[in-house]
């Protein structure tokens, strides 16, 4: 059997503290807000075409295309960015210069955003603040697998949570400062340039006299990304990322021409959304988290059940809408798909570095688990406006998020738990 560098054996456990956790929350809600924010408000107002007196549809589809083709090269450079952390021997740690980096790109990269005019400059300068955030991404989850063992699932919950309450501080902050689309833009980069470094300054990284070489790959040494369990969790997550992005990337447009919400409501409905969404979210990660985090005599098998049942929770909100498109069911579908996405990402993020079988390679291949989230989410709106267009409407676009997210879920009992080499893979420091 091919060793699992995160799997857990007699040795000692590698604990963290609070002062830990807050700083690691704290560096991923600057991350997740400056992100989705343009993701969910900024970049759809401003490449909303019926504003300007165009067809509505136009702007959904240049919004899918700028969403999608935007951040592909983000994509490439998380895993990228991540094997360059993996060999890097500095004075400052190997993380620690990459996540400060990334911050610094994506805070250029969202002045440039709210500088450019017309969807393609538009997508050009998101592709910086994609590359940015994900070089940042990449460092700051492979801490996990670096310094963790027993409180993965409490971490990866952190990170998780984060990103439902990012939404909500940057779309709060907007809508309820009443900013325009430039000082919104210059707001999120002052986020990230201040937290970002900030944080990456502060957690713990070794410096370069502390770290061992990188052992020179042998056949015993397998990839990560050539593991069939490995790889099946890679894109069980990009289905039911692609299904919550269908559910949730469009959700402005869907206000403003499927529930018929008058514009000037329009922004204020959607925040009421997003709160509602994080709430559940939050808790539901927090406690997905620690109960993946119980002892248990398989905790692979217990991560991947809470795992399949989160991404069906998830499916449910689709069913939902389509029974009743109204602003009081969405709202359900909301508290419903909150849970389900909360608990599907701070499980699945745990049930990954469990998987991991090269600790010279955690944050390459931790990398590839964050592109498979952020394709599904890049992906998902340029698939989703297809969807729209193709039919005039939205039900087929929350009929395929229900459909997917289940798919997802049975794709994830394609990761085994068990190998004839083991009756069980237990968690063990690396």
């Amino acid at each position: 059997m091919t060793e699992r560098s995160g799997a857990v054996t007699g040795a000692a456990a590698k604990r963290v503290g609070p002062l830990w956790m807050v700083l690691f929350t704290l560096a991923w809600l600057a991350v997740w807000t400056v992100q989705l924010t343009p993701i969910q408000l900024l970049l759809p107002l401003q490449l909303d075409t019926h504003s300007t007196g165009g067809d509505w549809i136009s702007g959904v589809v240049w919004a899918g295309i700028v969403l999608s083709v935007g951040g592909l090269v983000g994509i490439i450079a998380g895993p990228v960015s991540g094997r360059w952390s993996d060999r890097t021997r500095s004075r400052w740690g190997r993380r620690r210069p990459w996540a400060i980096g990334g911050s610094v790109l994506a805070a250029a990269g969202l002045v440039l955003t709210g500088l450019a005019r017309g969807p393609i400059a538009v997508g050009g300068a998101w592709i910086v603040v994609s590359v940015g955030v994900s070089v940042a991404m990449a460092a700051l989850t492979a801490m996990i697998a670096d310094q963790l063992t027993t409180q993965r699932g409490s971490a990866s919950a952190a990170a998780s949570s984060a990103q439902a309450v990012g939404i909500v501080v940057g779309v709060g902050a907007v809508v309820l400062l009443g900013l325009g689309i430039w000082p919104a833009y210059l707001l999120l980069a002052a986020i990230i340039a201040v937290i970002g470094i900030g944080t990456a300054l502060l957690l713990p990284d070794a410096p370069a006299h502390e770290l061992a070489l990188p052992a020179p790959r042998s056949a015993g040494r397998r990839a990560s990304w050539r593991d069939r369990d490995f790889l099946w969790l890679l894109v069980s997550r990009l289905v039911v990322n692609i299904g919550n992005a269908f559910g949730t990337s469009l959700l402005l447009f869907f206000l403003l021409y499927g529930v018929r919400v008058p514009s000037v409501e329009a922004q204020d409905d959607l925040l009421l959304l997003i709160v509602i969404y994080t709430v559940f979210v939050v808790i539901a990660s927090i406690v997905a988290g620690m109960l993946s985090d119980r002892a248990s005599a398989n905790p692979l098998r217990r991560r991947r059940t809470l795992t399949a049942v989160s991404a069906v929770v998830q499916a449910l909100s689709g069913v939902v809408i389509l029974i009743s498109p109204s602003l009081v069911m969405t709202s359900v579908a909301a508290a419903i798909m909150g849970a389900g996405y909360g608990a599907y990402m701070a499980v699945s993020l745990a049930f990954a570095t469990d998987l991991l079988t090269d600790p010279d390679d955690h944050a390459r291949d931790l990398g590839l688990v964050n592109v498979s989230a952020q394709l599904g989410q890049l992906l998902g709106p340029l698939l989703g406006a297809g969807l729209v267009a193709l039919v005039g409407g939205f039900w087929l676009l929350f009929g395929a998020a229900a459909v997917l997210s289940v798919v997802g879920a049975a794709m994830t009992y394609a990761v085994r738990t068990t190998s004839p080499a083991s009756p069980a893979r237990v968690p063990a420091p690396h």
